[in-house]
């Protein structure tokens, strides 16, 4: 078969889709254009920087949504919540706000900013006005596999030896050694630093979960999720879900804009 009959055959099959009443899933993904929140904010962890969030970028770009990737310097919080704010300054409307890990100490902290819609929790931390990160921890089950090493300076890096089986057990090998090795360490006191504001009080929130996620206890995540009365979907995958798990990620992030899209009309 010539690749020219390929694509009549393909033409003609969606053509014939449309007249049987079936959208190609593509167009189905499309956004209306009169959603009212069509900007993403996504805020990365530690350990990681903002490349590791490609396929939830380019799922949500080729649904209309504009994307905003905010690099972190994970030196504080404050430092991050920074970046994130100006980000979030850049956007010409509402926005969802989406934090993996520590990126969800950061937009629960960020996420007041009045152009914050929604916030979107991705196997995510989130304090409360007057906590610290660290103590989101206490009375939950240690992380055995996840292994945080300090540098003389105060800054943490997941072991090289425990990264995979850590950090990103459903990543290709390939993705491992790159993320293992272009790894972005955190200051670690920011895991002691008090939260002044708390988004979830006022804003609606969801949350992704990883069901084999080794850097969190999955009780610790089931507790945080509901105490800020998320809206949960749970995924097999492993603490790197922002990566492995893109079509997951998406979706919600595009349930959260049409949900909050809907609620302004």
């Amino acid at each position: 078969m010539t690749v020219k009959t390929k694509n009549a055959i393909a033409a003609a099959a969606a053509t014939a889709a449309v007249f049987a009443g079936v959208v190609p899933a593509t167009a189905a993904e499309a956004i209306p254009a009169d959603q009212a929140v069509r900007n993403v904010v996504l805020v990365h962890g530690a350990f990681a920087d903002g490349s590791g969030w490609r396929g939830v970028y380019e799922n949500l770009t080729k649904r209309g949504y504009h994307v905003t990737i905010v690099q972190n310097p994970l030196t504080s919080l404050a430092d991050d919540v920074a970046a994130t704010k100006r980000a979030l300054e850049r956007q010409d409307g509402p926005a969802i706000l989406v934090g993996h890990s520590w990126g969800g100490t950061v937009i629960t902290e960020a996420g007041v900013d009045e152009k914050v819609a929604g916030l979107v929790y991705v196997s995510a931390l989130s304090p409360d006005a007057g906590e610290t990160t660290g103590q989101q921890y206490e009375g939950f089950a240690p992380a055995k596999e996840f292994v945080i090493e300090t540098s003389k300076d105060g800054f943490g890096f997941v072991s090289p030896a425990k990264f995979k089986a850590g950090f990103a057990h459903d990543a290709s090998d390939a993705d491992v050694a790159f993320m293992r090795d272009s790894q972005v360490p955190i200051n670690m006191s920011a895991f002691g630093t008090k939260l002044q504001n708390a988004a979830w009080h006022t804003k609606p929130s969801w949350a992704v979960i990883a069901t084999e996620d080794k850097a969190f206890d999955q009780a610790m995540l089931i507790h945080m999720a509901k105490r800020i009365n998320a809206k949960i979907t749970k995924v097999s995958a492993s603490h790197a879900l922002f990566m492995t798990q893109p079509a997951v990620v998406a979706d919600t992030i595009d349930q959260a804009a049409k949900a909050v899209s809907a609620k302004t009309k």
